[in-house]
């Protein structure tokens, strides 16, 4: 027999010998997943996922963010709605109501020819002027209009002004009282954005009773397509109308003071409001 190169092992050795390499096996093995975890959570620590901002959250949902209101009202019922916020003082009794949009009517009409700017009455208001030029009993507010341009020269030389407004009545036997009344005409900063966007500012300008909050709306047309429609204007509402429906205006009177109206102003209550709207005598609310 053939004498072995390796000297003879011992089971209690070999035992050790394995117990040893299997211990250091799992050690190494530990080491090297902990080193791992270490290493993955140093890189999410240095380089986090970007959070998702509440404009990109709004973005998935719309094409563009809110659109801020500039004009606001007393409150969303008919009667609240016409009453600007910043001066509301209470509900005006009926019995004094159509004193007040008058008085608003006639300062606005008055004034703004002293100030050589063009402007009509339209929509609710022109339909007043039609059957009797005067307001409707019950209307709660007034609408005109100005082109573009004229609104422009009203932004830059009149924004924010203060306005006053002195008329006589007769008490009886108490003679003549004159009475005083300020307005301010306050201009929408959105006035030159030519898209209605989400309507929260398609009223350009108001003219407003500073007593009472009451106001005038006034609204702009523009070309807004002037190399395909040219000729056609419009407001933020979708009202439309060619230049020979407006121009040249109509001089006239309405509550008793000089005013304007559109030159086809007819067709343009027909359009708005229909056909009846020249005929019934009653309102059908």
């Amino acid at each position: 027999m053939k004498p072995s190169l390796y000297p003879p092992v011992s089971l209690p050795n070999l035992l050790v010998a394995i117990v040893l390499v299997v211990t250091s096996l799992i050690l190494l093995s530990a080491t090297i997943h902990r080193g791992s975890s270490l290493s993955s959570s140093s890189l999410l620590s240095t380089a986090p996922p970007p959070e998702r901002s509440w404009p990109a959250v709004w973005a998935s949902y719309s094409n563009e963010l809110p659109e801020p209101k500039y004009f606001h009202e007393a409150g969303n019922t008919l009667e609240m709605s016409h009453y600007d916020v910043r001066f509301f003082q209470g509900v005006i009794p009926y019995s004094q109501h159509c004193d007040v949009l008058q008085h608003l009517i006639r300062s606005y009409l008055s004034i703004m020819a002293s100030l050589k700017l063009e402007t009509w009455i339209a929509h609710g208001t022109l339909l007043g002027w039609w059957w009797n030029g005067r307001i409707m009993p019950w209307d709660y507010d007034l609408d005109v209009q100005v082109s573009m341009s004229t609104l422009e020269h009203m932004a830059k030389h009149f924004n924010q002004t203060l306005h006053d407004w002195r008329y006589t009545t007769d008490e009886g036997g108490q003679g003549v009282q004159e009475t005083k009344k300020t307005y301010l005409l306050d201009i929408n900063p959105n006035y030159s954005e030519l898209k209605r966007r989400q309507g929260m500012n398609v009223i350009d300008a108001r003219w407003i009773d500073v007593d009472t909050g009451m106001f005038v709306d006034i609204t702009a047309l523009a070309e807004r397509n002037p190399v395909v429609e040219p000729g056609i204007w419009s407001c933020k509402n979708f009202h439309q109308y060619r230049t020979h429906n407006i121009w040249p205006l109509k001089e006239t009177s309405f509550e008793g003071v000089r005013a304007k109206v559109p030159l086809d102003h007819e067709r343009i209550l027909v359009a708005e409001y229909g056909e009846k709207s020249l005929v019934l005598t009653e309102w059908e609310g």
